[in-house]
């Protein structure tokens, strides 16, 4: 069983004792969510599809960790105008492991 949840613009498949790395959340480790954007739940053949979120479904899941990502590096570069910039970014981001999925 699984489902399709959407967290901060984007869309993930979760799945019951999977970890998945979603854009910050402003929660605290350890911390118990409800994630109520489900926009399809699949269980073997059975699959409901939401137009747009299944209504009276949610997934459970719990706040692992908090942490940035892996710098990435910014390089701009104009040729013969001896213009060069670096600078790089690193992205927060929130792990969550999901402890269950309820369907409507």
């Amino acid at each position: 069983m699984y489902a399709i949840i959407r967290s901060g613009g984007r869309q993930y498949r979760a799945e019951v004792g999977a970890t998945i790395d979603v854009e910050k959340l402003p929660f605290a480790e350890n911390e118990a969510i409800t994630i109520d954007d489900v926009l399809l739940i699949s269980n073997g053949d059975n699959t409901v599809i939401g137009a747009p979120q299944v209504e009276g479904a949610s997934v459970q899941a719990t706040v692992v960790k908090q942490f940035r990502g892996k710098k990435i590096i910014v390089f701009r570069y104009r040729q013969r105008n001896s213009y060069k910039r670096k600078t790089g970014h690193r992205q927060y981001y929130t792990r969550l492991r999901i402890d269950g999925i309820t369907v409507p």
